[in-house]
């Protein structure tokens, strides 16, 4: 495995453009590390600080994460490093989507990431610039439809990303019109969970979990966990966290679902991050969900939920583990060899499944339908592993190998 990791991780992407926005001190990347099927995907992401390799190294996720997913094209990434609290963003968005315009239009498809929304940020301002939808180029690049047909699935994406959720196995708040894209990739990685005990042998059920982050999906994937009866006793967020030893109700965690602002968590008992922090990792849970941004988990915090009873992560962020290797560093391989790692391009592949199954010709359209869909896909990446090895280790490792040696 490491011999074709090393391979596929030294291989020069095939296209970078790089910007510089001419009125602010913004500049960006889009990385498609090949064009692999004729096409390319990966979303856009925003953050003070953002590589080049940053952006690089997501690419190359996205191209692993499409061998699970589907389609089988290569993969991409678009990375602006700016604040995306300033009053600024729209316009710097703007300008953005301007310039990469020929490549949505051809080879590249496109959607929401860290700190950009899909349905109020990316459709409206590449709408407004003639695009059709922003996995356009996908359909261009890859499925080489006709007009007529390229008509009939972009206008199922259209529908199919912005549905507004009806069904109340899927959504908390039938009155807060969640979206498909609002919740899909929370309920992908709380699946996964679900599906490794129904593989590997175990009841999730009475289960204790610890949440990282609280946006869209550390929130989804704690809710729908909190549905399948495991108790959340942690949850940590940029702002703070809150931690009960004997769990959350679900209605308590249905409550800080729809009670976050700005896909932040809220709540009138929140403790100090720094003291959250120190606390959280001994609380002893058998499920880590580290779902808040890349590069943040330690190794001293794994050793800690280890020693308090950890079984199970599900990678909800790309790259969850603070080591400076695209994929597999010492953190992320010292953690598979004790844990079950759950890998994000199979945890979090809810959103790039969505778009696969919704660039199918006629497709249910139905919550049950699609959510169904994406939960299959993980089920079947992970039984392809336990096939391989139904060690409860090493599962990153195996699965990592399956993906590569479709690729190198």
């Amino acid at each position: 495995m490491k011999d074709l990791l090393k391979k596929y991780e030294e291989k020069q992407p095939e296209i970078v453009f790089e910007w510089k926005d001419k009125e602010s001190e913004a500049e960006g990347w889009v990385v498609i590390n090949s064009l692999r099927g004729g096409a390319a995907g990966g979303g856009t992401r925003m953050r003070k600080g953002l590589d080049k390799r940053e952006v690089e190294s997501l690419a190359k996720t996205m191209e692993v994460k499409f061998t699970v997913s589907g389609p089988p094209i290569g993969g991409a990434k678009s990375g602006i490093n700016f604040d995306p609290a300033n009053p600024r963003k729209k316009e710097v968005l703007e300008r953005w989507y301007k310039a990469v315009m020929p490549l949505l239009k051809s080879y590249y498809g496109t959607g929401g990431d860290l700190n950009i929304d899909e349905i109020h940020e990316v459709i409206p301002i590449t709408e407004s610039y003639g695009l059709w939808h922003p996995q356009e180029g996908v359909i261009s690049g890859h499925y080489q439809a006709r007009e007529n047909e390229r008509i009939h699935q972009i206008g199922q994406l259209r529908y199919g990303v912005s549905k507004v959720l009806e069904d109340l196995d899927y959504t908390p708040d039938i009155k807060r019109k969640y979206k498909v894209a609002d919740m899909i990739t929370g309920y992908g990685v709380s699946e996964s969970i679900r599906h490794y005990y129904n593989i590997w042998g175990g009841e999730i059920a009475g289960k204790k979990a610890i949440i990282q982050g609280w946006g869209n999906v550390a929130a989804a994937a704690g809710y729908y966990l909190a549905q399948q009866g495991v108790k959340i006793v942690g949850i940590i967020d940029r702002v703070g966290g809150l931690i009960k030893p004997e769990g959350f109700t679900e209605q308590e965690i249905k409550t800080l679902f729809n009670d976050r602002v700005n896909n932040t968590l809220v709540a009138d008992n929140l403790i100090p991050f720094a003291e959250a922090s120190e606390q959280i990792w001994n609380v002893g849970a058998e499920i880590f969900v580290p779902a808040a941004s890349s590069r943040l988990v330690q190794q001293a915090e794994v050793d800690k939920m280890i020693t308090a009873g950890l079984e199970v992560i599900a990678c909800g962020a790309n790259v969850p583990f603070a080591d400076k290797e695209i994929f597999f560093g010492s953190i992320m391989e010292h953690t598979d060899n004790h844990v079950a790692v759950i890998p994000d391009f199979i945890a979090n592949c809810g959103m790039a499944r969505v778009f696969a199954y919704l660039m199918q010709r006629n497709v249910e359209m139905s919550d049950d339908a699609i959510f169904s869909d994406a939960s299959n896909i993980i089920h079947n990446a992970l039984q392809a592993v336990y096939n391989t090895s139904n060690k409860r280790t090493n599962l990153s490792s195996t699965a990592f190998e399956i993906a590569l040696k479709q690729l190198v």
